[in-house]
């Protein structure tokens, strides 16, 4: 499933092409990706300026001159790309919108968990994909005092308690392993520990804020480099040597409701 730094490449990628172009033609080559489209999906699109292309948590959200919001999620194996008006398609390719530039995007989802539908401005705070998501992690507003008020009565493991995206939006498996090990804090650690018992932050959890911040800017800068795996420092490297100098210690595998989280068991406490 794409987290939120792959998303948020597509983001920048579908911003920089359709923003300002007017959506001259689209055509759904099926009926449904994971939910069918809405029965007027193309007319309401058609003949409609993108004004701005942004992302929350894991969604993005293409917004038209008419009001409308294009709400758009990659699911486990969508992407887009764009091409030129003599685009050949395959059989994966779903979704085709030829722009006013004579750019045209193309949605492709080989498995097709991915969906596509349409919001009045006014309802999107209130659809139940968006209703109860938490900050986004990189924005100005994000910090431990916000954090600390989400994980204060949390007993849960840490690791499980931001993986939820009621506290955190976006972030998911891999970089919450990642920003743990770079906090040194166990991912088996109760989340509740690292608030006061007066509400306020401990300063590990300044230190877990800082991780996270850095974790998904360096992930979403490794977008744009070689499109390759990012180069983790603890997901997926089980039975490896902890790279953190001096430490000494192996990184481990365990499984926290129902996934696999990487961890260094000597200096992550």
């Amino acid at each position: 499933m794409p987290e939120l730094p792959e998303v948020e490449y597509e983001r920048r990628r579908l911003q920089r092409v359709m923003t300002c172009a007017r959506i001259q033609r689209v055509v759904t080559r099926r009926a449904n990706l994971r939910y069918a489209f809405p029965p007027d999906f193309a007319p309401r699109l058609e003949s409609q300026t993108v004004v701005a292309v942004r992302r929350r948590a894991k969604y993005l959200l293409a917004e038209l001159e008419s009001g409308d919001v294009l709400l758009m999620h990659l699911g486990m194996s969508g992407g887009f790309r764009v091409a030129d008006g003599d685009a050949e398609y395959d059989r994966h390719d779903h979704v085709i919108f030829e722009l006013s530039t004579g750019a045209v995007v193309i949605f492709n989802d080989p498995r097709r968990f991915g969906f596509m539908t349409l919001l009045r401005a006014d309802d999107i705070e209130s659809h139940r994909a968006l209703a109860r998501l938490g900050p986004e992690p990189l924005s100005a507003r994000f910090g431990a005092a916000i954090l600390a008020r989400a994980l204060g009565r949390r007993r849960t493991p840490l690791k499980i308690a931001l993986s939820d995206q009621r506290v955190i939006a976006g972030l998911g498996n891999i970089y919450v392993s990642e920003a743990l090990y770079r906090a040194r804090l166990s991912p088996k650690r109760r989340a509740s520990t690292l608030v006061t018992r007066t509400g306020t932050p401990r300063p590990a959890l300044d230190d877990l804020v800082r991780a996270i911040k850095d974790v998904l800017r360096v992930a979403i800068r490794n977008q744009y480099r070689t499109r390759a795996a990012d180069p983790f420092l603890v997901y997926d490297r089980e039975g490896e040597r902890c790279p953190r100098r001096g430490c000494g210690g192996t990184i481990t595998r365990i499984v926290q409701g129902g996934r696999s989280t990487f961890y260094c068991p000597v200096c992550q406490r």
